[in-house]
């Protein structure tokens, strides 16, 4: 019975067969981790996520986070269950166990949040804001500080935000003009306005914990030029109690078109001069620290974005199985209607979601695994390696993910038709959720500039070069699976044409036009997301054909016919022979593109930076 949240049996599928999360638990940092306990955490949450978080999900969206009377407020119905989340240890789950955290594999811990995100973005929000912000503080801070305030954000009793974006400093974080002026004690008097930030300002908890960006008098300009101080909302006595205020006022809560229980708050630092905080780190060096937070976050939110596909295609197949339609296009005439998931066009846009799906879930979950082995592995050599994929996934993760997250979402609605445009069915929501996911923690825009101006490029190229090698060697591997035949020809020949992309933009930039990258900068992301997805699909699709075998061969299935019944009364059939098929339709009809689409950025083409002003109508 599904969860309408996420396919754990696919979760379990990627954690165990096709990434192999046991690997972990031989080493070290991992130790005390088995498959029971991944199974008991997973169990945990589905837990968490459909029994405490779902229900708060609509209730929450209609009320939505208020701003009265200069107090801001969430939706009441998130009070009792964020302190449930806060009590079960969720807040700090992946950390060490010397802050109080569980030591959480970060491949585990992702299925998680995918279940939590699913069921409610907005509410999840909170805490993983609070604990990037407590990671801040616990690698870059003073002892003093952690004591002051870390150990209470990982428990959730104090939450945390991130305070980057102005309004006149949003992508361009380097012309920010929060300053910072140096106090006789060693404290720094902030002042300045920050906004969208998202958990800014609520009354979950009883202090908040803001990172803030601002540049000390005097320093240079640019991104060079800033530090980060920790500002709390109240101020913290040295024998750890609150203080008074600490001068962060709020202007308001935005209204938004999603994530509506969110607190999206403006910031002003200092109106009446008396907002004091705490460098954090040392000077002129916040970009690099709040970089580790940022990071994290963009992984986190391609993880939004695909949590909440999730929960749309749940839906959209729950009801293609219960709305009742039209005939059958091929039936007699006067054949009675049947259920929609019946019908061809329905079929395949549901095909659509659940391959490409599918696809972006394998992508986040080997993004993780690579933190996880970076981490815990006994090699340099494989620590350096897995890490590079983490720098060369991220804004892959954070942009494809979110990409496709929005058009699964979109293609949800099309399912349900005129109903899934309505309010009581859940996803309008889903949509209207996700499309931040587009735009927050830098925009898909910003990551595939990132991609192509230096992702490619990092160390050496090295990276880059390592993910296409290990294409080869694995496409080399499965050549003994006839079925994978054709798809592996498409495989190959869209893994050639994108090896030779970063050739081609350095020959763009050496002729003079560099136009060409820039403009080409998202397409390449989109053509990078697809050919990684594709691999993954294609090694689950291998996994996939050696379990069906064994199941076929101990049922006596030798037929089509017979598989095909086996399927309809076995759910591991079912299961398996949906991932043959996600691959099938993923290989046919996206990675064929591939070959074209880098044919389009090869002619050169830079037509929308060379139309002119006028000629876009005003």
């Amino acid at each position: 019975m599904s969860n309408l949240l996420v396919n754990t049996r696919d979760q379990r599928f990627l954690i165990y067969e096709l990434l192999g999360i046991e690997k972990l638990f031989g080493f070290e940092k991992y130790a005390d981790y088995s498959k029971d306990v991944v199974d008991m955490v997973l169990n945990e949450a589905e837990k968490m996520a459909v029994e405490i978080i779902a229900p708060t999900r609509d209730e929450a969206d209609e009320e939505g986070a208020r701003f009265v009377d200069g107090v801001a407020r969430v939706p009441a119905c998130l009070h009792e269950p964020y302190k449930t989340f806060c009590e079960a240890g969720w807040v700090c789950a992946s950390k060490s166990y010397d802050v109080g955290g569980q030591n959480m594999p970060k491949l585990l811990h992702t299925a998680c949040w995918e279940m939590f995100a699913a069921a409610h973005m907005a509410f999840t929000m909170y805490a993983s804001l609070t604990t990037g912000a407590a990671g801040l503080i616990e690698t870059y801070g003073t002892e003093e500080q952690k004591n002051k305030y870390m150990y209470r954000m990982y428990t959730g009793e104090w939450s945390g935000t991130m305070c980057l974006t102005e309004p006149n400093a949003g992508s361009d974080v380097g012309a920010l003009r929060t300053s910072a002026k140096r106090l006789p004690d060693g404290t720094y008097s902030i002042t300045g306005t920050k906004c969208f930030i998202s958990s800014g300002d609520h009354d979950l908890t009883e202090n908040i914990i803001h990172p803030v960006l601002a540049r000390i008098e005097g320093d240079p300009p640019g991104t060079k030029g800033i530090s980060i101080f920790i500002v709390p909302k109240i101020r913290v006595n040295d024998d750890g109690s609150l203080g008074e205020p600490n001068d962060v006022v709020t202007g308001n809560l935005e209204h938004k078109l999603g994530i509506r229980a969110s607190a999206t708050a403006t910031l002003n630092f200092g109106e009446n001069g008396n907002c004091i905080g705490e460098l954090l780190g040392e000077e002129r060096q916040g970009m690099r620290i709040m970089f580790q937070m940022m990071n994290e976050a963009r992984l986190d939110v391609g993880i939004q974005g695909m949590s909440i596909a999730s929960a749309a295609y749940e839906h959209a197949v729950g009801y293609s199985k219960e709305r009742i339609q039209s005939p059958h296009a091929l039936a007699g005439k006067g054949s009675p209607p049947v259920e929609i998931i019946n019908h061809p066009p329905v079929r395949r846009i549901l095909l659509w979601m659940k391959a490409h799906l599918e696809g972006i879930r394998a992508v986040n979950y080997f993004a993780s695994f690579c933190i996880d082995m970076a981490e815990a592995s006994d090699s340099e050599e494989e620590r350096k390696k897995y890490q590079g994929y983490v720098e060369l996934f991220t804004p892959i993760c954070k942009a494809y993910s979110s990409d496709r997250g929005v058009e699964i979402c979109s293609k949800a609605i099309d399912v349900y038709g005129g109903y899934g445009f309505c309010q009581e069915y859940p996803v309008e929501q889903f949509l209207r959720d996700c499309k931040i996911t587009q735009i927050y923690e830098g925009t898909n825009q910003i990551q595939s500039l990132d991609l192509i101006g230096r992702k490619l490029a990092q160390d050496g190229g090295a990276n880059f070069a390592n993910l296409i090698k290990d294409m080869a060697e694995s496409i080399d591997q499965l050549k003994s699976f006839d079925q994978l035949k054709d798809m592996l020809i498409n495989l190959e020949e869209a893994r050639q044409e994108v090896a030779r992309m970063p050739a081609v933009f350095a020959e763009f930039a050496k002729a003079g036009k560099p136009t060409v990258s820039l403009q080409n900068a998202e397409p390449f992301l989109w053509i990078m997301g697809d050919l990684i997805a594709g691999w993954f699909l294609i090694q689950g699709a291998a996994i996939a054909l050696e379990k069906l075998q064994v199941l076929y061969d101990e049922a006596g299935a030798d037929t089509e016919e017979k598989q095909g019944r086996l399927a309809a009364e076995n759910p591991e059939v079912a299961f398996y022979r949906g991932r043959v098929s996600s691959a099938k339709f993923f290989a046919i009809e996206i990675l064929p593109t591939v070959k074209a689409r880098c044919a389009i950025i090869k002619t050169g083409e830079t037509t929308a930076v060379d139309i002119d002003n006028e000629s876009f109508a005003y």
